[in-house]
């Protein structure tokens, strides 16, 4: 039996485990820290074949330089003098075209469906409860402008086969009439579902380590030792650690264990924020994103979560309350009788979307090493797409042809 040794616990990392585990690898998870704080266990718990379109996107540095000057803007870049995010900032302008939405718009697709076909399998098969729900997302609008881009999102999804329709005002009311909508019209996401992530993350915790993969935790690797073309071995402080295999999935730490290989993978953390409110009326039925304000509202276990912000810059723990204060006052824009609170900062979580340059996750062996396999980079949407990441991770190292092409995903596409 194969052993890998998988270098981060967050959702790639369980999930590349669980269909390696499947494939009969003897798997081994590293996580630096306890399992209770990744980046999944807050986020919207969307399931998005809808998104087709990278961040690096016509217009996405227009708008970034405009909402640099608001703090309560859903999209910042800190200035900074880091080589990193200069580097990180020349890709992402060139990668900011249309031809680059183009290009990426059909491996996107088929990465999201491939991960909502493989949560779906996962939901039949009963191995635990995860909240999956398939009613879509309703992405409201307010301005012209924003129906007319969402229009020309809808035309390109028709021809890429996804399932979405343009609604009226009243029709989006008809859909949740407990809800009180106060908007010009919206595009229902209707390939899309949710689920509940903290139950998820829990669950497959379970499942795995009941099925023998080691989930070893606070384990944080400090150093890695290479020779010729392979990685021989990684080590957590003193303790030393050997495999067949090794994938890194660290998230938004990825490049710093990368860099003890000598490796160089482009990727900075981009902090977002989200925050529960009880929901005891249940008067919210489908999750929603609201356009002009880059916010996500999800009904979940008799809650409501609210999440949005994309703040790109060095990982660190400071909590800016003003990007918090933005989402809380988006909300009622939209709902005008949803009128969260700004929660205290001992309620407010955040985590840290590892996000490249031109918008796509790495996913694939490393060229430099024949025994090191690559899987990190998701940005917002790792939840969306551990369960294809998973399982394209178990193909590569299977040595088999992956459900889908991974040229678009490689780790060493930009040198």
């Amino acid at each position: 039996m194969a052993s890998v040794i998988i270098i981060g616990g967050g959702i790639i990392g369980l999930c590349s485990a669980k269909f390696l585990n499947e494939a009969g690898f003897d798997v081994t998870i590293l996580e630096k820290g306890d399992l209770t704080d990744s980046c999944s266990f807050g986020n919207a718990g969307m399931i998005v074949p809808s998104h087709f379109i990278p961040l690096a996107a016509p217009g996405m540095v227009q708008q970034g330089i405009k909402w640099m000057f608001n703090s309560k803007s859903p999209f910042y870049v800190k200035p900074s003098l880091s080589a990193d995010l200069l580097s990180w900032g020349i890709k992402f302008l060139k990668n900011a075209n249309a031809g680059h939405v183009e290009r990426s718009a059909v491996p996107l697709r088929d990465i999201s469906l491939l991960s909502k076909k493989l949560y779906e399998e996962m939901d039949s098969q009963k191995a635990f409860e995860f909240g999956f729900v398939k009613k879509g997302i309703l992405m409201f609008y307010k301005t012209e402008k924003a129906a007319e881009e969402e229009a020309h999102v809808v035309d390109k999804a028709r021809e890429l086969g996804i399932d979405m329709e343009v609604l009226s005002a009243a029709e989006c009311r008809a859909l949740q009439p407990d809800l009180n909508i106060d908007v010009l019209g919206a595009v229902h996401y209707r390939c899309d579902a949710h689920i509940y992530p903290n139950q998820f993350i829990n669950g497959l915790v379970d499942l795995l380590e009941s099925r023998g993969v080691k989930i070893l935790r606070n384990r944080e690797v400090n150093k890695i030792e290479v020779s010729g073309n392979n990685l021989n071995c990684v080590y957590t402080g003193n303790e030393k650690w050997t495999a067949d295999q090794y994938v890194i999935a660290g998230g938004s730490w990825s490049p710093s264990i990368a860099g003890l290989a000598g490796l160089k993978v482009p990727l900075l953390a981009g902090k977002g924020y989200s925050f529960m409110v009880k929901e005891p009326e249940n008067r919210m039925k489908i999750p929603a994103l609201l356009a002009e304000a880059r916010v996500a509202v999800t009904p979940m276990n008799g809650s409501i979560r609210y999440g949005g912000t994309m703040e790109i810059g060095k990982i660190n723990n400071h909590i800016n309350i003003n990007r918090v204060k933005g989402i809380v006052e988006s909300v009622p824009r939209y709902f005008p009788d949803l009128k969260p609170d700004v929660p205290a900062e001992k309620d407010i979580w955040f985590g840290f979307r590892p996000s490249s340059p031109d918008g796509l996750p790495y996913i694939g062996r490393s060229r430099k090493y024949s025994n090191l396999t690559i899987a990190t980079g998701h940005g917002m949407m790792g939840l969306s797409l551990g369960p294809a990441t998973g399982r394209l991770v178990s193909q590569v190292l299977l040595g088999v042809k992956p459900d889908i092409s991974l040229s678009a995903f490689s780790p060493d596409r930009f040198f």
